[in-house]
């Protein structure tokens, strides 16, 4: 077997437990499995010493495709149990997927330092919602329109492209914020995804078209293996993290999962800068 065949087989190895780990968090916190499969690719390009300068929009562009299968899969699961928001997701998509458009022009024209210091800032504020936010916490009775909404749901956008998840986190956030139950909030972001992804997949493919330092088989910033093998398992093993969670101590598991994300962002941060 020759060393370029073994380091392919060793690669789909890696994304196939990425790919599982990523679906059971997603399955478990409600918030996009893109917070897991971002290192986790990340970290497997790097051992593998494959690509270079690339690897973390990579892993990021390969993160927002994966993201709108599972976005779609999740979104269908919770309109089923009736607990999605409709009108929110009409009113807020558009305005979230300009920011998901924006968010990867801009990755696409920044360094991998500069893309790793919005991640890890971006992480850290997930974390922070999850670890130390409480879920009665509101700030106001109902979401905001006009101009709030616009830019609100750009920000959400943009940010979520950069660190290549699909707004799942910070949409329920703050919707919850603003008065909302959280089953209907989680389910109701669940579909920022697609809003997200769509746009923002595109722009990494298209500003990644010629770049230096990519892993092999990659399309622009989106590794096809990767989106595969991972598109597949998260969506597959995502109900099985649900039905855990309502077995386990879900404060307990909330903070658990903060502590890996800022050591992750730690992490990711100090192997790039």
């Amino acid at each position: 077997m020759t060393s370029s065949s073994l380091q392919m087989l060793s690669l789909v190895a890696a994304l196939v437990a990425a790919g599982a780990f990523a679906g059971l968090i997603a399955g478990l916190f409600g918030v996009g499995g893109g917070t897991v499969i971002v290192p986790a690719l990340f970290y497997a390009f790097a051992v593998l010493r494959l690509g270079g300068e690339s690897n973390l929009h990579v892993a990021v562009g390969s993160s927002l495709a994966v993201i709108i299968a599972t976005s779609f899969r999740s979104l269908a699961a919770h309109r089923a149990h009736g607990v999605v928001d409709d009108a929110v997701l009409k009113t807020w998509s558009p305005w979230v997927a300009v920011g998901g458009g924006v968010g990867a022009a801009l990755a696409g024209v920044s360094s991998q330092e500069a893309l790793t210091v919005v991640y890890a800032i971006a992480v850290t504020l997930v974390a922070a919602q999850l670890g130390l936010a409480k879920e009665s916490w509101t700030l106001r009775s109902d979401l905001p329109g006009g101009w709030w909404r616009r830019g609100l749901g750009t920000f959400i956008g943009l940010l979520s492209a950069m660190m290549g998840v699909g707004g799942g986190a910070m949409g329920s956030m703050l919707m919850t914020l603003c008065g909302r139950p959280i089953h209907q909030a989680v389910a109701t972001a669940s579909g920022f995804g697609l809003a997200i992804g769509i746009p923002a997949t595109l722009g990494f493919l298209v500003f990644g078209w010629d770049a230096p330092g990519r892993p092999p088989l990659s399309l622009g910033y989106v590794n096809v293996p990767a989106v595969l093998v991972m598109g597949l398992l998260t969506g597959a093993v995502a109900p099985y993290g649900a039905k855990l969670a309502h077995r386990l101590d879900r404060r307990m598991l909330r903070r658990a999962f903060a502590v890996f994300l800022v050591l992750t962002a730690i992490s990711i941060a100090a192997k790039t800068l």
